[in-house]
């Protein structure tokens, strides 16, 4: 029966999370997001967003996922503008 259950979102990025990703973005910032002949390959990027989940997640309510921390990164910058 649980199979039928509709699925539930996760819990909200709390203070501790979203601070520790800010922190860890900004600190590969330059890997992550440079542009022009010196930026890092598609794996490469993989490894260091695999390095920010497994920072976040010990602070984070429940276990987040690359995607997850992609997303509030996203948010994050939009709502900054």
């Amino acid at each position: 029966m649980a199979e039928d259950s509709p699925k539930r979102r996760k819990a909200n990025f709390n203070e501790a999370e979203t601070e520790v990703l800010i922190e860890q973005v900004l600190k590969h910032e330059q890997l992550l997001f440079a542009a022009g002949p010196g930026r890092a390959s598609a794996g490469q990027k993989r490894k260091v967003w695999e390095l920010i989940r497994h920072k976040v997640n010990p602070v984070a309510a429940c276990p987040r996922d690359v995607e997850d921390l992609k997303k509030r990164w996203r948010d994050l910058k939009r709502r900054d503008r």
